[in-house]
């Protein structure tokens, strides 16, 4: 879908909700220039910084990530909690470590939220897992529905192989309160008791820095209430630095399996890009607090905004707002309209209906809107399929405000022209 938009994509026209991108105002070029000096002048504190690095991840970087962990209290981490953990650094961003994951853990269940990060769940599906998903709530993951999922399994529970649960969702950016992720961490401890081995639980906290509700209390770490070494907590860089550093880190008890993750890191690439483990550790250790506060401000004014463009425009045609306290995401489900690709909506916003009324004219009235359709975001044999089908995702990450409150408006006239007769009109 995001492939064929991109094809005839105009730029400053179409306006892509779609796309999960950070928004560029948000990164710190001129830091990342002077980080990129000081790395090349400082041989002595930045060893070879173009040449191969260690798979585990450049020693500076660990350390930067390990002080600004215990300096910053992130998820209540403290020095002597993570003394007793190790961190690894993926090959190429959090995701090279999720595609990790799946490589070294035997194929079997992974048990998971809906909606879900449709682009991981695609990829356990391609290598061979099966999906047991569990709806969220308000808090998260719901633990009651997981117990009794679980319980229904019976002795195919033997096949799970992992949990994998986003701390704020993507897709919703529901974020998972601390008392429930304490109980995440005893219902998977209970079943490794059970199973007589431990089951990894992997938190996904990618969006876990950018909660920027200042009315939100920020939750703790898993990583806290884990007493038996089965949780494991995956962070990245990519949303309050740059992407295109690609500095993703695994955070967990030391073992077999952060060791098959680490050999996973050293045959795809031998190493994550030196230079730009050298470049982060310098961001973190100099500006991150100041960078982290620019970030959430900057996110908290568009998602605000946004909030207020969905209401106006949007309000009287769905029955659920979720999102905006944390991350770039809003997930919205519409009271009866169908979202689907190919779907009135769908084509009426893409300007794809066929009908000249709607699809031409200039190119201000016809701008044309992308979205990520709830369709993709659950799971195809889970308990929200129905529901998945009148849902979609919006991002405020990428596009400036002006183009947002553009986009939600022809979103609005959309709405209204499939539930009507009425022709849409304009759209600028």
């Amino acid at each position: 879908m995001m492939a064929a938009f991109a094809d005839d994509f105009r730029e400053g026209v179409d306006i892509n909700l779609g796309v999960g991108y950070v928004s560029e105002q948000t990164i710190p070029h001129h830091w990342i220039r002077e980080a990129l000096g000081e790395v090349i002048d400082r041989a002595d504190e930045h060893k070879a910084p173009f040449n191969y690095g260690g798979p585990a991840g450049s020693a500076n970087l660990v350390d930067a990530i390990e002080r600004f962990y215990v300096k910053q209290r992130i998820g209540g981490c403290t020095a002597e909690l993570l003394q007793g953990k190790r961190i690894v650094v993926g090959v190429s961003g959090a995701t090279s470590l999720l595609e990790a994951i799946s490589q070294v853990l035997p194929a079997g269940l992974v048990v998971t939220s809906d909606p879900l990060y449709y682009i991981y769940g695609d990829l356990l599906r391609r290598a061979g897992f099966t999906l047991l998903t569990v709806p969220e709530d308000a808090e998260g993951i719901d633990a009651d529905r997981l117990e009794q999922k679980l319980g229904a399994l019976g002795p195919e529970q033997r096949q799970i192989s992992f949990f994998y649960v986003t701390t704020v969702s993507n897709p919703t950016c529901t974020i998972m309160t601390t008392a429930r992720r304490r109980e995440l961490v005893r219902i998977v401890g209970d079943l490794s008791t059970r199973l007589g081995r431990k089951v990894p639980l992997v938190l996904d906290a990618a969006y876990e820095l950018l909660i920027h509700d200042p009315a939100v209390a920020k939750p703790d770490s898993a990583l806290l209430y884990d007493t038996i070494g089965i949780a494991y907590e995956l962070g990245t860089l990519s949303k309050i630095l740059a992407p295109a550093l690609r500095v993703g880190f695994m955070i967990g008890p030391d073992g077999p399996f952060l060791d098959a993750v680490v050999q996973n890191v050293s045959d795809t690439g031998f190493s994550a890009p030196l230079a730009n483990q050298e470049i982060a550790s310098r961001l973190l250790n100099e500006h991150v607090v100041e960078q982290v506060e620019r970030v959430n401000a900057g996110y908290r004014r568009k998602a605000t905004a946004m909030r207020a463009s969905i209401e106006k425009h949007v309000g009287p045609f769905v029955c659920d707002i979720r999102g905006g306290q944390a991350g770039f995401y809003y997930y919205l489900t519409f009271d009866g309209i169908d979202t689907r690709e190919g779907s009135p909506f769908f084509k009426t916003v893409t300007r794809t209906t066929g009908d000249p009324a709607l699809d031409s004219g200039a190119e201000t009235a016809r701008q044309r809107v992308i979205y990520v359709p709830g369709e993709y975001c659950v799971h195809g044999d889970g308990d929200l399929v129905e529901v998945g089908r009148r849902q979609l995702r919006l991002s405020y990450g990428f596009e400036p405000l002006e183009q947002i409150e553009r986009a939600v408006r022809i979103m609005g006239e959309a709405a209204a022209h499939v539930t009507s007769d009425a022709p849409t009109r304009g759209g600028a």
